[in-house]
């Protein structure tokens, strides 16, 4: 099969790139700046995916089999007039189009199911509202023209390679012996796919006639909490976690962030809302199993120690709320403790 992945350069890209070179197919990704380290049996398309004109200049007359859609740029937003441009560019020329959405295309809310409204275009979170308002968009070419649109919605995604600082933010602080802060009680949940099992969906979605039209939640079943997710982490790696409770708001009134670096105080955006997904669709529609979790988080706690992709931390900011909660009159330290692992 002819394939083509936008974004092939990046977490899930690189991996789905691997992936179908490895089953054979003949795989081009379209990015941004010339050159990749993908292989040499991977050719390229030049043009920035925010820029409609440039896609569709690069995508003219070309047709492939599968499109895998996989990039958001994160500094200034991709929305649906810039992924039409690219899904538009071949509609006719391609026979699937497997579009990367997300679980925040619904907002908040425990245990959704596919069918479940999406956040409209006034909703405050851009990256939730360019994604549900890029779906409608997709299925609407799909309802005027019959174009072979899929989308998947995964929630949190780890792995090897993971760019964002989330698991190897407490395998950091487990191998250095540090305290590991919980925002709250830390029973906030939470959920994951592996990016592994995620590109094996994406293929399956391309595969399948059936799954034309239609949108798939992929993750594992169960959610999370935010100290069962440390507890498992810190069972991969072999070490008995320190958890220090402080109350959320204060941590936030304190200056704690979920995406500035010096100020983090838990990994990278997981302490949101929680949000979870169903995902018996996938698993009935698409043949979707996910790897067992802790399976998972050994493979990507191999990689972590192999290459502890975010060098040395900075665990200042993390010391100071310690030893700021610490002299807190006992009436405003509504949630502070220390444990060895337990809740």
């Amino acid at each position: 099969m002819k394939a083509l992945v936008i974004g092939g350069t990046l977490f899930i890209g690189r991996h789905l790139v691997r992936r179908l070179c490895a089953a054979g197919h003949s795989v081009t990704i379209l990015h941004r700046r010339r050159g990749h380290d993908l292989g040499v049996d991977v050719d390229e398309l030049i043009a920035d995916r925010n820029d409609p004109t440039a896609v569709r200049n690069a995508l003219q007359g070309k047709s492939f089999d599968w499109v895998f859609d996989d990039v958001y740029d994160w500094q200034r937003g991709t929305n649906a007039e810039q992924v039409l441009a690219a899904a538009s560019a071949l509609d006719g020329a391609v026979a699937r189009y497997v579009f990367m959405s997300s679980i925040a295309v619904y907002g908040s809310g425990i245990d959704r199911r596919e069918e479940d409204p999406l956040v409209g275009d006034d909703f405050p979170n851009p990256y939730a509202r360019n994604k549900a308002a890029t779906e409608r968009a997709l299925f609407a070419l799909h309802n005027q023209t019959g174009f072979p649109v899929v989308t998947l919605r995964p929630p949190f995604v780890y792995g090897p390679e993971n760019p964002y600082y989330r698991e190897a933010f407490f395998w950091d602080r487990l191998e250095d012996g540090r305290p590991i802060i919980v925002p709250g009680d830390g029973r906030r949940l939470m959920q994951f796919v592996y990016v592994e099992d995620l590109v094996e969906a994406a293929i399956r979605a391309a595969q399948n006639p059936a799954a034309v039209g239609q949108a798939f939640n992929v993750a594992h079943p169960e959610p999370v909490t935010q100290v069962e997710f440390i507890l498992a982490l810190a069972e991969v790696a072999g070490k008995k976690p320190q958890l220090v409770y402080l109350d959320r708001e204060w941590i936030r009134a304190t200056g704690g962030s979920l995406t500035t670096p010096e100020r983090l105080y838990f990994g990278h955006y997981l302490d949101l809302e929680p949000i979870t997904e169903v995902v018996d669709k996938a698993q009935q529609l698409l043949g979707f199993q996910p790897t067992p979790w802790l399976d998972a988080l050994r493979e990507t706690y191999e990689w972590y120690r192999q290459v502890r992709p975010f060098g040395k931390p900075d665990y200042r900011f993390e010391d100071e709320l310690i030893r700021s909660a610490s002299r807190r009159p006992a009436a405003r330290q509504s949630a502070l403790h220390s444990s060895g692992g337990s809740v």
